[in-house]
């Protein structure tokens, strides 16, 4: 199953202009990036969003890789059928079948250079916890959200997601690139080891584990009765406090965080604040966990099974 192939994906979102721009600059010049050795497969995600300076078309892409939606002959929305041609060219069981993703995103959110991990796969902690050794990149993972399920790196059988901001929708930023490249070879380096079974994981894994996502306050209507607070943008991976400003009114008033279910889960540190795709979605922030994770031998050793090969590529 394409042992050493790596797919990487860039705007899976089409408005997310950052990656998509490296990934051409790559094809043109293959030197620009350090691949490690590895067979590369480079992919626009949504190419047709991406042509229109969209996110999506009929339905996020991000959302559309469940079994059952993926099954559903009568589902033709385009993204769905993208979904399908990806794994069609690239999935475990494709024409050219990759063994680990790599999703490149771009964010309007304060999340800096960052990587989101769906689930406890232990190829995917083993891949994160080597690319957290590398640049000490936070890390969100993402799982017991029945809300936003289908995402990308789940129909592989390892993968991640390299999550840059803050930059606009439709903005091409040398910054935001450059922590791109930086993160994305961090990632490469980690399976290169794996694959030449060399690869040493620190002792810990410093994860955020998402436990909630919160709305703004909402009119009967659904309008939004109240903006973020000034003091809340930008201040992504920052623990929150009781009693915090957490939404501002337009008379002025702060509406501050309230006790309840996720402060007394521990769950004080947001991400995503303010992302300006995720109004659509009902999501101001999310609030997570933070915990320090043992990294386990069976981790790198999950990961070296699907990246090894006997000879060079």
């Amino acid at each position: 199953m394409g042992q050493g192939r790596v797919l990487v994906v860039a705007a899976t979102h089409g408005n997310e202009r950052n990656a998509p721009w490296l990934l051409e600059q790559w094809r043109a010049r293959p030197e620009l990036l350090r691949s490690g050795g590895l067979e590369l497969h480079l992919e626009i995600g949504n190419p047709e969003a991406f042509a229109a300076n969209r996110r999506y078309l009929d339905r996020d892409l991000n959302r559309c890789f469940t079994p059952e939606l993926l099954a559903d002959t009568s589902r033709t929305e385009s993204e769905v059928q993208r979904a399908r041609d990806l794994l069609a060219a690239h999935g475990p069981d494709g024409a050219q079948p990759c063994a680990v993703v790599l999703d490149l995103h771009s964010t309007t959110s304060a999340m800096g250079n960052s990587l989101v991990v769906y689930g406890r796969r232990p190829a995917d902690l083993a891949l994160a916890a080597g690319i957290q050794a590398r640049l000490g990149l936070p890390v969100y993972l993402h799982e017991a959200d029945s809300a936003q399920t289908g995402f990308l790196v789940e129909r592989w059988p390892a993968g991640l997601v390299i999550e840059v901001g803050p930059v606009p929708q439709g903005l091409v930023s040398a910054v935001i690139c450059r922590q791109t490249q930086l993160a994305l070879e961090a990632a490469l380096d980690t399976l290169a080891a794996a694959a030449a079974g060399r690869l040493r994981l620190p002792h810990g894994l410093q994860v955020h584990l998402h436990h909630s996502s919160l709305d703004l306050p909402r009119s009967p209507q659904g309008v939004p009765a109240a903006a973020l607070h000034p003091l809340r943008q930008h201040r992504d991976w920052q623990p929150l406090q009781p009693g915090d400003p957490l939404f501002w009114s337009a008379d002025g008033a702060a509406l501050p965080l309230e006790r309840g279910s996720a402060l007394e889960a521990g769950a004080r540190w947001p991400v995503f604040i303010n992302e300006a795709a995720y109004g659509e979605k009902g999501i101001a922030l999310s609030l997570c966990r933070r915990e320090l994770w043992s990294c386990e031998l069976s981790w790198a050793e999950a990961l070296g099974a699907l990246v090894q090969r006997s000879g060079p590529l």
